[in-house]
């Protein structure tokens, strides 16, 4: 069978992204319950989790959905071939390498920023060849990215105190800020076409404006005195913020189209975040529940929605007519992130089967999408398009 796999950036990384997702918390869950004991070549089974689940999972989703994104954006061909084949190989073998014991941290750093800035220049070159400098902040934001990565593993190797939690804090809330970028931009697109009877969103340039600044004053507070009374009060302001964008994005017909419905709810449970954070500091409540609403539920269904959602468009199909498989990977996902972050709010004394049962719901999830998207990768278009 002829393969398109590296005919364009979304299938490679979005085909190994999703596997790996299944597999990395496949691992994870013996650790967590601690039925098992390995060594890492990171420092602890909790740093590798939330390592490779910001720099390895969901950006693996990013590099897919830019490197396709921005070609449609600019007219210019993104990394394809051999290039492409090359820029996989440096995130995977990062991600297999920190599953052995004694690897260097040093050898791991070197791969995993290769990507990263591998990345980011493939991004810069189009955008600076066709003029599209609206699109540079997103290219900045993956160099900012790989800033954080290098503080982080400056801290695995000791040449930086509190590394770790920098590179690690400040990953997330740059993936946050890109995924929020991102759904500015395609989120009113995507209902405006998907929805029946037409609508026309209107967005505000206060709201983008005072969210970007907001956001930016909130990251530097987080990685300076997490969860103080700063923080909070800022996290209420983004609250507020983007409830405000999102009502403003709502329509009834999303509810007939789960393609739109999932990026809604994606988008809610990263609004949820900024409610729980602010819930931290005032009612105690635990930073984890706020930690996996942002990255569960928001980056987790988010990405998940995306992936869909391009490998059915940009593979020649119809995205808002989905199998009825797709329907269900949303709904468990769905799930799972309202196990992971509601149920504990409303009963603490159950949290380790709330655990169990969203990581469970979670496997399934990436599994179902696996099964299903992996022919539509691999094969070329039906439509008999390139890419």
């Amino acid at each position: 069978m002829q393969t398109a796999l590296f005919n364009l950036g979304f299938r490679p990384f979005f085909l190994f992204g999703s596997i790996y997702a299944f597999l990395s918390i496949l691992i994870w869950v013996p650790f967590y319950t601690g039925d098992v004991s390995y060594s890492f070549a990171l420092p602890t089974a909790v740093v590798w989790h939330g390592h490779e689940m910001i720099y390895g999972y969901a950006m693996a989703v990013a590099a897919g959905f830019l490197l396709t994104a921005v070609r449609n954006w600019t007219g210019v061909q993104t990394l394809h071939g051999r290039p492409l084949v090359l820029l996989v190989l440096l995130w995977l073998s990062a991600r297999m390498l920190a599953l052995v014991p004694g690897i260097s941290p040093l050898v791991l750093a070197v791969l995993d920023n290769l990507f990263l800035l591998g990345l980011a220049i493939s991004l810069l070159r189009p955008i600076v060849r066709s003029s599209h400098w609206k699109s540079l902040a997103i290219v900045l934001k993956i160099f900012l990215i790989l800033a954080s990565n290098v503080v982080f593993y400056l801290g695995v190797t000791g040449l930086m105190t509190d590394g770790v939690r920098l590179g690690l804090t400040s990953g997330l809330y740059l993936i946050i800020a890109l995924m929020l970028t991102l759904a500015r931009r395609v989120m009113p697109f995507f209902i405006e076409r998907g929805v029946s009877p037409p609508v026309s969103l209107v967005n505000r340039v206060w709201i983008d404006r005072s969210a970007l600044f907001i956001f930016l004053f909130f990251w530097l507070a987080e990685l300076i005195r997490p969860d103080s009374l700063w923080t909070a009060l800022l996290a209420a302001c983004l609250f507020v913020i983007h409830s405000l964008r999102l009502s403003g994005w709502y329509t009834p017909g999303i509810w007939k189209q789960p393609m739109l419905w999932s990026l809604f709810f994606a988008y809610s449970f990263l609004i949820l975040g900024f409610l729980l954070k602010l819930l931290v500091v005032l009612m105690g409540v635990s930073p984890s529940l706020a930690l996996h609403a942002f990255t569960y539920g928001g980056i987790g269904m988010m990405t998940v929605g995306m992936m869909s959602r391009v490998s059915l468009g940009h593979t020649g199909r119809n995205v808002y007519q989905p199998s009825r498989l797709q329907l269900w990977l949303f709904v468990i996902l769905l799930s799972g992130a309202m196990i992971r972050v509601l149920f504990p709010l409303f009963d603490n004394g159950h949290y380790l089967l709330w655990i169990k049962w969203s990581q469970l719901h979670w496997l399934i999830a990436f599994a179902l999408f696996v099964f299903s998207y992996t022919p539509k990768l691999i094969a070329p278009r039906v439509d008999g398009q390139p890419g």
